[in-house]
């Protein structure tokens, strides 16, 4: 195979090796390629996951769970579904930290807002019954 001749990128003294990145497929020069593919098991393994996950949740509603049982079960199977979706059906699993954290902080922040805002409201309401007899 005969050596091939220097890129733009490279200075014109450096050494040109037979197999150089010019001879790689066009999108995988320089790092990029286009798209992860992960096998389709893995994506029928969360699907069955997440069926399950749901049927769980629909069977504490069957079984008639009340109270705070019923109401913790719910969000967590939520929750575990949510995080499932995300990771895999979304990619961050395969993302960098920096992106994570971007997508996955503010709407944290945002929870955590929305649950000041309700204690707020749940005193306020309590102190207006204490005052407006």
């Amino acid at each position: 195979m005969a050596a091939s001749t220097p890129s733009p990128e490279m200075p014109a003294d450096a050494p040109v090796v037979a197999g150089s990145h010019d001879e790689l497929p066009h999108g995988q020069q320089h790092g990029q390629s286009h798209g992860q593919q992960h096998p389709i098991g893995l994506y029928l393994k969360i699907w069955a996951l997440l069926f399950v996950l749901s049927t769980l949740s629909y069977l504490v509603d069957y079984f008639h769970f009340e109270g705070y049982l019923r109401w913790t079960l719910i969000l967590l199977f939520m929750l575990m579904k949510a995080g499932l979706i995300v990771a895999v059906f979304m990619h961050m699993a395969w993302e960098r930290l920096a992106l994570i954290c971007a997508i996955l902080i503010p709407p944290l922040c945002l929870l955590v807002l929305v649950g000041l805002m309700a204690a707020e409201a749940d005193y306020t309401f309590l102190l207006r019954g204490v005052f407006f007899r």
